[in-house]
């Protein structure tokens, strides 16, 4: 089935919260307001000052970080390791990661977080930049992403004709360096278990839509579920049951925000042959209903 064609953009993209039972999941850097624009950028200090600069650990729902440091010293704890922070370095945070900071007060850098919806639009799968990025690291910050990240906050804080394509533009290119800074780091590591994940994101993509279970995956790249789960687990975290789930629950939200076809087109042209089922699926993945969630971003909420 052919996928929707976006056929209403909207540069404001906010975001439901979801809740955990256990850790803190919140939509913005430690707040629990609505990520405002099609990113959100500010400086470490602008939210750290206010928290005595640490934050417990916590995570984001759908929304991917970048923090660069340039000055000062600290901790950044990511799905419980912790790894310290001086001048010159970036940590990506992809979406539902746990991390928490402690910056030692006067720290000077910038906290980039990004939609997920963003992220699709950006990176291409055939690319592998989705896999470079889906790791918590602590990396080398570059001059070239220094300078990015300073044009995003200063394109960020205005409103000049085409903020949004322009911004879109930079953290493209600021996600491009980052992976390349990751991938390089871990190129050593390459083996067969990241030539067979590479192959799995890539029939994802070509079969979400088909709504494929991890048996018809697995059996396509002759290992068992088990083992594919295994391998998605140790990749991102995440079971390939799991991954199939956010692919198609993130495609929907890509076009609740980008098309205003009625929740029933959307669900048919997901494969859904029942739109209840569809959005029963749907509130349970994000805690909204799909006519809420559109609402939200309607309003602006």
């Amino acid at each position: 089935m052919d996928r929707l064609r976006f056929i209403l953009y909207k540069s404001n993209m906010p975001r439901p919260t979801e809740s955990q039972s256990t850790i803190r999941t919140y939509p913005l850097f430690g707040e629990a307001g609505d990520l405002p624009d099609v990113v959100h950028c500010e400086t470490i200090a602008a939210r750290s000052q206010l928290t005595g600069w640490r934050f417990t650990p916590h995570r984001h729902a759908r929304l991917h970080q970048i923090l660069l440091v340039e000055k000062g010293a600290g901790e950044a704890t990511l799905e419980g390791q912790v790894y310290p922070l001086k001048a010159m370095r970036v940590v990506n945070v992809p979406t539902g990661h746990v991390h928490g900071f402690a910056f030692v007060p006067g720290m000077q850098g910038f906290v980039l977080t990004i939609a997920t919806e963003m992220l699709d639009e950006a990176l291409s799968p055939a690319e592998g930049l989705w896999r470079a990025l889906a790791e918590s690291r602590v990396s080398r910050a570059t001059p070239q992403m220094r300078t990015l990240m300073t044009q995003i906050h200063a394109e960020y804080g205005g409103r000049d004709f085409a903020r949004a394509h322009v911004l879109r533009s930079l953290t493209s290119a600021l996600l491009g360096l980052v992976a390349r800074e990751l991938a390089d780091k871990t190129a050593a590591d390459s083996t067969g278990a990241t030539d067979l994940f590479r192959r799995f994101e890539t029939l994802l993509e070509q079969h979400f839509l088909e709504h494929w279970a991890v048996a018809d995956y697995a059996a396509t790249l002759s290992v068992s579920p088990t083992h594919l789960s295994r391998l998605t687990k140790g990749a991102t975290g995440h079971a390939a049951s799991e991954l199939i789930q956010e692919r198609i629950i993130r495609e929907a939200r890509r076009n609740l925000v980008y098309t205003n076809l009625p929740v029933s087109t959307i669900a048919y042209a997901l494969g859904f042959n029942d739109p209840a089922y569809f959005s029963r699926l749907f509130a349970g993945a994000t805690g909204l209903s799909p006519r809420r969630f559109r609402e939200k971003v309607v309003r602006g909420e």
